[in-house]
This record gives C-alpha cells, sequence and structure tokens, in this order.
C-alpha cells in the first residue's frame, strides 16, 4: 500500500505483494519450448531460445556444494541478445489520474470494488449505500491468479479465453478508524463503532473468485458464473499441519484448535504445481486489541509473543471491530484473558494465533475446505513461490516476511514430487500430502555472497534452549517462527515482500521494498546496521523532508546450491537497486538506472511464464512527488552476472564502516524498461496471465488514498476519480480495480 517512504507494515499502515504464475505446467522443458518459438521477440529473425539463453548468461551456471560453503566465483560473461526482447517504448514518469501504457497497448478496467457476484446482487451504487458485500467484489484488490476454463467449463493449464481470477482483498481505505470511502458520510470516527459499518468492512476482507471471459478482443467479467464466491471473516477454515489441534489455537470458536473464521490482510498469492490457489495473510494483527491490563491478566510467555507480533498491553486496533457488538464475530478482535479457563477455550485470547500463514483454495471448487498450512509458518506473509518443480525431488516454497528487520524463509516438503500429482482428482488433498509436513528454513546471508538455510526446528539447539521465549514443540516454532528466527540469527532484511522464481534457470528473486530502520550506527534494537544483503544507508530527499535508511529498496536474488530445492546453501546477488536515476552511482544509485527505468519501493513481482520477462511493481511513498507508482519489465540475468562494491559509511567517530555487497549487471535499455505508471495514490500490485501471455491482468489499490476523510462528500477534493474517469462504473468515488491489458496488434504483452 502507498505509504510514507519506507515505514513498516504496521497496524495502521498496509499494503501488499504479487503473483507467482509460473505452475508446474510452465516449469523446465515446456517453457523453454515456449521460449523458442520465433514469435516470441520482435522480427522473429533469430531464434528466441538463442536469443534469450544468451540474455540470460547461461552458459555459466554452477551450483555450490551443500557440504561445503559456497564460494564467491568471477562475474559471469553475459552474450548480449541477439534482438531486443522488451518490445516496447518505455513509458515516462506521470502524476496523472489514469493508468498510462506504452504505445500499441490498451488497459481497459475489468473488476471493480463493489462489482455483483451474483445475478440478483444490484449494480453498484458508490456512493457508500450499497450493501450485500458478501456477495460482492472486496476492496483493495491484490495478489491474484489466472486459473484457465475449458470451453466446456473444466479446470485446464492451457485455455487462453476463458478463466477464473483468484485475487485477495488486502484492507479498505481509511483514516483512523473508519474505513470511509465505504460509508455514506464517511463512517464512524470514534468507539463504539455501528455494527453495520463493522460487517460491511469485514466482508470486504479475504479473497474472491470471479469468471472472466474474452469475446473477440473484449475481456468481460460473468457475474451469474457459479464459479463466483466470496470468502470475508464469518467464512469457516480449517488450520491444517503441524499447529491443527494445538493448544496455542484454541478458541472459543474452536475448543480443539482445528478451525477459525475468516483470512485477514490478504497480500500475495502463488499458484502450486497441483492448479490451487495460495494467499498470504501479511499485516493481521493490527485488527487485534488487548486491554492494558493483560500482561498481568495472561502471567506466561505469550506476552513476548503478542509483543513479538506487535501487539502490546494496551494497543488499540485498527478499526475498532471489537466494539460493534457482543456477539463472538465482534469479540473475537479482543485478545484479552477474560475467561476463567486456562486452555483459552472461553475467550479468544489465542484467536491471533490462527492468523498469520499462507492459505490454501481450490478456485475451482467451492465445495473443498479452505485450509491454513501451518508448516510454512507464522508471519506477515506476503507472496508463495515454488521452486523448479522435478520429478523424485521435494517442493520448495519461498516466502519473505514483510516488516522492518524481518526474515526470508523456505519450506522443503518432506513428500517427493510425482508427476501425476500436477492433475489431481482431489487438489486439496494434494495440498495435505505436500504442504502438511516438511521443514521450515529461515535465510542468513554472508558477507561473501554465499548464505545458508537454516532449519527452523525445536531439535536445534539454539531453538531449544533460547532464553527469551521457552518453545514447547514444533508447533510453537511454527506459530512463533519470527522468535524462532531471532534465536538462529537469521539476517534481518529490509521487508522481504513478494517472491517469484526464474522459469528458465530456477533462481529465486525476493523483492526488498524499503527500511527506514537501517542506520550506520544503530540505536536500539528496531533498528539494523547495514550488511551485504542490505547494505545502503542514505538520506533521500523529497521536497524538504530527509528520508533515511534505504527509502528506496532492492531486489535481492538467489541460486540454491547443488541439492536444489533441498539445498542448505546458496549463493546471491542485489538484481537491481531502486534509486532516483539522478542520485549518486557511487552509494546509491548502484544499478546505472536512467530516467525510463528508475523506480523506488519495489513490491509486486512475477515472471511471464510465457515469455519469461521479469514484472515487477512499486507500492511506494518515496517518490511520489515526481511520478505515481508504476510496473517494470525486466529481462533477468543469473547470480554473478554483475560485480562486488564496497560502500564506505562514515561513522561519527570519524572512521567508516566497509561494507561489500553484490550487485547484478547494470541496467541498459534493453533490459530493464517502464510499461505502466498508475493513477493518482494508488499502489501497483498483482500479476496474473493467460497462458499465451496474450492477456496480462494487473491490479490497481487503493486510489485516492491521500484524500482526507472529512472530504469524502466533495468529489472535488478526491485525489483520485479513478476508474470513474476512465469511464467506468457509477460514482466519483475512487475504487480499487482490476485492469487487463492487451496488445493491441494480438501479440504477447511486452515483446
Amino acid at each position: 500500500m502507498n505509504k510514507p517512504p519506507d515505514i513498516a507494515r504496521i497496524p495502521v499502515d498496509h499494503d501488499d505483494i504479487d503473483t507467482n504464475v509460473s505452475s508446474n505446467e510452465h516449469f523446465g522443458s515446456v517453457l523453454e519450448a515456449r521460449l523458442s518459438r520465433r514469435s516470441l521477440l520482435r522480427g522473429g529473425a533469430a531464434s528466441a531460445a538463442t536469443a534469450m539463453l544468451g540474455a540470460l548468461g547461461l552458459g555459466g551456471c554452477g551450483g555450490s556444494s551443500d557440504d561445503a560453503p559456497a564460494t564467491s566465483t568471477p562475474p559471469v560473461v553475459v552474450t548480449p541478445p541477439a534482438e531486443k526482447l522488451l518490445g516496447f517504448t518505455a513509458v515516462s514518469k506521470s502524476l496523472a489520474d489514469t493508468v498510462v501504457v506504452p504505445a500499441g497497448y490498451t488497459a481497459s478496467v475489468l473488476y471493480a470494488m463493489g462489482d455483483p457476484l451474483t445475478a440478483s446482487t444490484p449494480a453498484f451504487k458508490n456512493d457508500g449505500t450499497d450493501t450485500d458485500h458478501e456477495n460482492r467484489a472486496g476492496d483493495q484488490h491484490d495478489g491474484m491468479e489466472f486459473f484457465p476454463l475449458s470451453s466446456l467449463g473444466a479446470a485446464s493449464t492451457t485455455a487462453n479465453d476463458r478463466g477464473l481470477l483468484a485475487m485477495n482483498h488486502e484492507a479498505t481505505i481509511d483514516e483512523k478508524l473508519s474505513a470511509f470511502f465505504l460509508h455514506p458520510n464517511g463512517g464512524t470516527m470514534s468507539l463504539p463503532r455501528p455494527a453495520g459499518e463493522v460487517d460491511k468492512e469485514m466482508a470486504l476482507h479475504g479473497l474472491s473468485v470471479v469468471e472472466v471471459r474474452r469475446t473477440g478482443a473484449k475481456w468481460e467479467t460473468l457475474k451469474d458464473s457459479s464459479f463466483n464466491r466470496r470468502v470475508h471473516q464469518q467464512t469457516e477454515i480449517e488450520i491444517s499441519g503441524p499447529v491443527r489441534g494445538n493448544a496455542l489455537v484454541v478458541t472459543k470458536y474452536s475448543n480443539n484448535g482445528t478451525k477459525i473464521r475468516g483470512t485477514l490482510n490478504n497480500c500475495g498469492t502463488g499458484k502450486t504445481p497441483w492448479n490451487t490457489y495460495l494467499s498470504g495473510e501479511e499485516n493481521w494483527s493490527g485488527y487485534f486489541t488487548r486491554a492494558s491490563t493483560d500482561d498481568a491478566a495472561r502471567g506466561d510467555k505469550s506476552v513476548v509473543s503478542l509483543k513479538r507480533y506487535g501487539r502490546d498491553a494496551g494497543a488499540a486496533s485498527r478499526h475498532g471491530w471489537e466494539t460493534g457488538g457482543v456477539e463472538d464475530k465482534y469479540q473475537r478482535w479482543n485478545l484479552g484473558r477474560k475467561g476463567a479457563s486456562l486452555d483459552g477455550s472461553d475467550d479468544y485470547r489465542n484467536e491471533m494465533n490462527g492468523m498469520g500463514y499462507i492459505v490454501e483454495m481450490d478456485a475451482y471448487d467451492k465445495t473443498r475446505a479452505i485450509k491454513k498450512r501451518t508448516a510454512l509458518g507464522r508471519y506477515a506473509h506476503e507472496s508463495a513461490a515454488f521452486g523448479k518443480v522435478v520429478v523424485g525431488q521435494p517442493l520448495a516454497v519461498y516466502m519473505g516476511d514483510d516488516s522492518r528487520n524481518e526474515y526470508i524463509f523456505k519450506y522443503v516438503s518432506t513428500a517427493l514430487w510425482t508427476a501425476a500429482d500436477a492433475t489431481p482428482l482431489d487438489r486439496i488433498a494434494t495440498g495435505d500430502k505436500y504442504l502438511d509436513n516438511g521443514k521450515l528454513y529461515v535465510a542468513k546471508f554472508l558477507a561473501d555472497g554465499t548464505g545458508q538455510w537454516i532449519e527452523l526446528s525445536i531439535a536445534n539447539p539454539l531453538i531449544a534452549a533460547y532464553a527469551a521465549y521457552k518453545f514447547a514443540d514444533q508447533a510453537d516454532v511454527l506459530v512463533n517462527a519470527r522468535l524462532a528466527g531471532d534465536a538462529v540469527g537469521a539476517t534481518r532484511m529490509d521487508r522481504p515482500e513478494w517472491c517469484a522464481v526464474n522459469p528458465v534457470n530456477g533462481e529465486i528473486y525476493f523483492t526488498l521494498t524499503n527500511n527506514s530502520n537501517r542506520r550506520v550506527e544503530p540505536s536500539g534494537a528496531s533498528q539494523a546496521a547495514p550488511d551485504a544483503a542490505n547494505p545502503r544507508v542514505y538520506t533521500d530527499m523529497k521536497g524538504s523532508t530527509a528520508q533515511v535508511g534505504n527509502p528506496n529498496g532492492h531486489i535481492i536474488r538467489v541460486k540454491e546450491g547443488a541439492a536444489g530445492s533441498a539445498a542448505t546453501s546458496f549463493r546471491w546477488d542485489v538484481y537491481l537497486f531502486g534509486a532516483e536515476a539522478a542520485a549518486a552511482a557511487a552509494t546509491v544509485n548502484l544499478s546505472g538506472l536512467s530516467a525510463d527505468q528508475d523506480f523506488s519501493s519495489p513490491d509486486g513481482l512475477a515472471f511471464s511464464a510465457a515469455t519469461g520477462i521479469c514484472w515487477f511493481q512499486t507500492d511506494d511513498g518515496a517518490y511520489t512527488d515526481v511520478t505515481n507508482c508504476m510496473m517494470l519489465a525486466g529481462v533477468p540475468g543469473q547470480v554473478g552476472d554483475g560485480k562486488k562494491v564496497t560502500l564506505s559509511h562514515p561513522r561519527a567517530n570519524g572512521t567508516s564502516l566497509n561494507v561489500d555487497t553484490y550487485v547484478g549487471l547494470a541496467a541498459t535499455p534493453d533490459t530493464l524498461k517502464r510499461f505502466l505508471v498508475g493513477p493518482v495514490s494508488s499502489e501497483i500490485t498483482g500479476i496474473a496471465e493467460t497462458p499465451d501471455g496474450k492477456a496480462l491482468f494487473v491490479n490497481i489499490q487503493h486510489p485516492g488514498e491521500s484524500t482526507a476523510s472529512a472530504n469524502v462528500g466533495d468529489p472535488s477534493k478526491y485525489t483520485s476519480q479513478w476508474p470513474s474517469n476512465a469511464g467506468y462504473g457509477a460514482g466519483k468515488r475512487p475504487r480499487s480495480a482490476t485492469i487487463v491489458i492487451t496488445k493491441n496488434d494480438g501479440g504477447r504483452i511486452g515483446t
């Protein structure tokens, strides 16, 4: 979500992620076969595969052994591509209240907040009086995935003209308590909150599935589709994996710790090799409250956990949902120990332990249970990206914890991949097989360009003997994955958000959005010194405001060791450093960005399975005096294709702190271009495509967010009126919406 330059995801300020669109079918040989088609590149004079592999520099791919630490290698010599892959003219930075795409492309609004999902739901009036939000598109469209449908309406992996968009609805535009654009007069800005307002806001959070179809050149939603659905805060969801039935998730609603209502603050996504939808729960802790006396009432180690996840005693909730009434659906947002039981079965003291997971849903089948996959750990999840899928090897899922100075994680399944599981009869049961049993690791990045995956296990002596928190069992380790990462000394990162896997070579990319708490000389536990993987500390001016730390963020990438998904060592470098083009090349603009490439605060991230393009999006506050948020297209290289750089940071005592880092090959006009700029105060997020790469779906989140709630009745004071100013829908209140981008000549997007 658009925010001040590098603020972490705090209760009143949330944002999102992107999608991993690389399903099993598109990995390995299938992708390489697609990339070899002459139609991939403009002109068609050279072999597409030759051009792509040359651009990626695949001739020098070496792996590190897991029997010995990975070692740094000289830069890889990269052969320039025979032709340009990015066949469009870069768009300029923009402050206009519109979506800007390159010449030769069309962006059309497809699906906006409030749009009906049933034939009986009335059209959206967009004046704050609308009801029945359980049957409408939710708010703040975020990560999403495209699930193809055959002409007969069956699950597919290849259909291009019909499909389902499964989507996250992260949050609501709000100021103080009220989600003000959702209510006729801006909503109630004091406690208690009216039940009707709370019900509407709870309904707008969660997930949706909507059928979309292309007829000729036009895409549209089908509001009478039997596939359409909403998942919101009253939807029952199963707790699955090692935490299921554990004492930590026992509540008044679920005395046996097996279920919970709703999924909250959903950001990034993923798509499993068996064709299901994954959603990450991100900034969930801010929705809960605790009384100032609750530490004393608890008197146990749960206080340590609550504070580590951002819920101090006396912390106010974001929306005051707990004040909507005496019913459980409101009282569940109060974490106070109010009952007499020892296990929490008579109150909601453990309710927050049921939030913060990767959620799996079968977009094709409403009858199947939705499950929280607890084996993947509990933290501020963004997306979940599968490593390269190989028959007979375990599956790896890569994830980030989106907050300042938090960690990067990997999950490795116990089960080995079987090809038949790509098309199973029961997709959720297949998720049980691969996502409920495995090992969770956290990343430690070393100064020599290598790294280690450290297992988060109760058997790890550092975890078993951790003095700050006494772990009871493996479920406790997973529920408190942040504390387990603390115990093993994992690397504190600059807000890990989306991650995606390059389908050509299997390297993993993570966006590190920004970090205002990076300091040369840290003051307090909330700050961290620069290190090799997070090397920059600088001042960036936004007008007269000094933005300190790493305001512009970067994208780091990892190459696994010889054991692939199961590797415990890796090599790494920084694919791109966000920066203004005019910033100092030696200390800030380390990737050599030009005016057609410069960006700040990378967030959403995905690789196109059809073209190999690396798409990434921004969620920025540091550069928004110059441009609205954007989406860029890159031709990825590989780890080791750049050079080592030493940054020298002056200390107060006159000495310097020297930090070595590893910078990928500098950007050129042929390897990185700005493709899209969004409306005012919006975040660009969510990337999904049809299998042929000819339709690209992108979300425009919270346009007009900087509007003051006092101006809700005066459209002339809205900072954005999109998408109504683009001819979509009633009213002038801004709405999050999904757009579909097509190429006017019918070709693949970006090439």
